[in-house]
């Protein structure tokens, strides 16, 4: 019985811990966002070129990534689709997740 129970235990742990990954890290986010700053500001406010990103709701924020990595969406310059090109799943999650706590209300 006890064994049973560590066995549970661990596998509910390992099942929490993906969902927080899946959620995104910000902080790791933060570091992927170093070139995202030239465009979108440090701030992710944006300006009158480029959109504000801060603040972003994290399922458009990914939703938008994933159609310019497909080329479902695009932008005149195509910097888009080669930044996104790059981009895994997990890594347009910790965007996301740092994007989003930044705010910009």
């Amino acid at each position: 019985m006890t064994t049973r129970l560590m066995i549970a235990l661990v596998i509910c742990l390992m099942l929490a811990a993906g969902t927080v990954q899946a959620g995104g890290d910000a902080a790791r986010g933060a570091e992927l966002a170093a070139d995202c700053g030239a465009c979108h500001g440090e701030d992710g406010m944006g300006d009158e070129d480029n959109p504000k990103i801060a603040g972003m709701d994290k399922a458009s924020f990914v939703a938008a990534l994933q159609g310019y990595k497909s080329g479902e969406r695009e932008d005149e310059s195509g910097m888009m689709a080669d930044y996104a090109a790059d981009l895994s799943e997990q890594d347009m999650a910790d965007l996301a997740a740092h994007f989003k706590s930044l705010g910009g209300n």
